[in-house]
């Protein structure tokens, strides 16, 4: 009997997630589908924001992946390794752990959906549920305690948390510290004024053009009242501060992949820490055509978010399938405008889009909806990884 040959998805997120199940529903038996990923659980980060304050969702933001291949052809081939993948080799992958006997797994393709690190509370340190859950919880009990509170960074992250907590608890202070000009700096400016409005509207202090000092043993956030040192030369009082800074590109994986010859481009972009992909999805670097890389890892030059990156991993799996079926790999992705969907509080929302450049557009297209839900719909979510809830006790597996 001919033994089932490996696709390794490495990384269990928003993208890797995707991908994974894109590839499950099409590639023949003769292959199977492994995602790898070091937490016990799927984590939603896009509730992390919200439920790093309001109380009382918080395990709902963590999901089994039990189901994850339910909806496949065969869903009993495919399976999730529990483990860290410390390096991507030519051939195989290396675990922190062993899985069935052995640190290493072989593969006949590897899609690499790492991600990017970011800083808590946007991302969980832990790998199990039940610490992510009460890391949440001492965050929300350690933002209630407090009367000021300072957030670092204007991006979607800082923004959200800053019109969920000044709307949650409108007696407190709220401060947002950005570096850049605007606020969602890689939006059209349109975005800045809109979110500008509804932080004055909720009383949310703004200021831009300055960075935080980071002390080097960081911040008390012990209840007591502490000075913040800006770059501007001025000095912020506060009692809690919330670091919702920038990406840090989770490629050390591939730092032992040597390029094809000595005047080949390098495997990460140096400017950016990027991988460098084709329009394919696939490693720039020929010699690594059975590699390819998506969502926030890879240097596609679009927006790092969900739906691109949904976009890229059904690429991925008709590349994939040709590849295995012999044909030439000539799904490519192309990029579109950025765009977002953007929690401004409890209830208010937007869908903001940038023109489209190409099409002759020169003005955003801009949806305000007051449909947002407190859990922020997290259920359909645990639908989507193949889990149907019967009872509310569900969401603490």
């Amino acid at each position: 009997m001919t033994p089932v040959k490996n696709i390794i998805v490495v990384g269990g997120s928003f993208v890797g997630r995707t991908t994974a199940q894109e590839l499950a529903r099409i590639i023949p038996s003769t292959h199977r589908v492994l995602l790898t990923e070091s937490h016990s659980h799927f984590h939603h980060l896009f509730t992390f924001p919200r439920f790093a304050i309001v109380p009382g969702q918080e395990h709902k933001a963590f999901i089994p992946y039990s189901g994850i291949f339910k909806s496949a052809p065969n869903p009993t081939s495919h399976g999730v390794v529990q483990a860290r993948v410390l390096s991507v080799k030519p051939t195989h992958v290396e675990l922190d752990r062993e899985w069935q006997g052995s640190k290493q797994i072989p593969f006949d393709y590897v899609v690499l959906a790492t991600g990017t690190r970011l800083s808590k509370p946007a991302a969980m340190e832990h790998d199990d549920k039940l610490s992510s859950v009460e890391y949440l919880q001492k965050h929300q009990a350690g933002v209630k305690a407090a009367q000021s509170i300072l957030i670092v960074g204007g991006g979607a992250v800082g923004v959200q948390m800053a019109t969920d907590l000044k709307e949650y608890y409108p007696e407190k202070e709220v401060t947002v510290v950005q570096s850049r000009p605007r606020v969602m700096p890689n939006f059209h400016p349109q975005l800045h004024d809109l979110i500008k409005r509804r932080f004055d509207e909720l009383g949310i202090k703004l200021i831009t053009g300055s960075r935080v000092t980071l002390p080097p043993g960081g911040f008390p956030n012990d209840g007591s009242t502490f000075q913040v040192q800006l770059t501007n030369g001025t000095t912020e009082s506060t009692q809690f501060v919330i670091l919702a800074t920038g990406q840090t590109p989770n490629n050390q994986l591939v730092s032992d992949l040597s390029p094809s010859s000595s005047n080949a481009e390098s495997i990460v972009n140096p400017q950016n820490g990027f991988i460098r992909i084709r329009p394919t999805m696939q490693f720039l670097d020929e010699k690594y055509s059975n590699l390819f890389a998506v969502g926030d890892i890879a240097d596609t030059g679009a927006q790092k978010a969900a739906r691109p990156g949904s976009a890229q991993a059904a690429v991925v799996a008709k590349n994939i399938q040709a590849m295995i079926e012999g044909r030439t790999p000539d799904e490519i992705f192309v990029k579109g405008p950025g765009a977002i969907h953007l929690t401004l509080g409890m209830k208010h929302n937007v869908i903001f889009r940038n023109p489209n450049l190409a099409d002759g557009q020169t003005e955003p297209w801009i949806n305000p909806k007051d449909d947002g839900q407190e859990d922020m719909n997290v259920e359909a979510m645990w639908e989507r990884l193949g889990i149907s809830v019967e009872s509310p006790r569900q969401y603490h597996l």
